[in-house]
């Protein structure tokens, strides 16, 4: 099976779920900014764990991290256009938001090591966000089967429009 790394033409599978998962962080990006979506958002603030902003009412977001979420956004759409940047965004992405949930297990909600910041429903979002990534990438990427090997000719042909002699 041959993968095009061609920028036109159909899109993969793999380079759909790139595509649908940066349009996703964009929107989550820019709905961290909605006051209503985003609970006490007068607290918002630029970073850290004294940002007490809540996007859904549930996962704790600042300046900092809204700004993160649109930078990955862009990074998926953007990636997602040829089938290998595609399958690196999402396994280096997965990769990335799995590093994020053991930092954020790691460093507890009210340190000022926590300076994205994360609670614990980010925390859990992270994991799952990292594992689905990374098993849309293995899930999507085409399977590889060795060729054969064909047996080969031990005596050359003769070039074009010469007979070959006959002994």
């Amino acid at each position: 099976m041959t993968v095009s790394t061609r920028a036109t033409g159909a899109r993969t599978g793999l380079q759909s779920a790139a595509l649908a998962t940066g349009v996703l962080f964009l929107l989550v990006g820019v709905l961290g900014f909605i006051p209503g979506i985003t609970s006490d958002y007068e607290t918002l603030g630029m970073a850290g764990h004294g940002s007490r902003a809540l996007l859904f009412g549930v996962f704790q977001v600042s300046v900092l991290h809204n700004i993160v979420h649109l930078a990955f956004g862009a990074a998926g759409v953007l990636l997602a256009r040829t089938h290998p940047q595609a399958r690196s965004f999402l396994i280096y992405g997965g990769v990335i938001y799995l590093t994020l949930w053991l930092y954020g297990l790691l460093v507890g909600d009210e340190t000022p090591a926590n300076f994205v910041p994360a609670n614990g429903p980010d925390n859990w979002l992270h994991l799952a966000l990292g594992l689905a990534m990374i098993i849309l990438a293995i899930l999507l990427s085409p399977r590889i089967i060795p060729r054969t090997t064909r047996t080969t000719r031990t005596t050359p042909e003769p070039p074009h429009g010469e007979a070959a002699d006959a002994t």
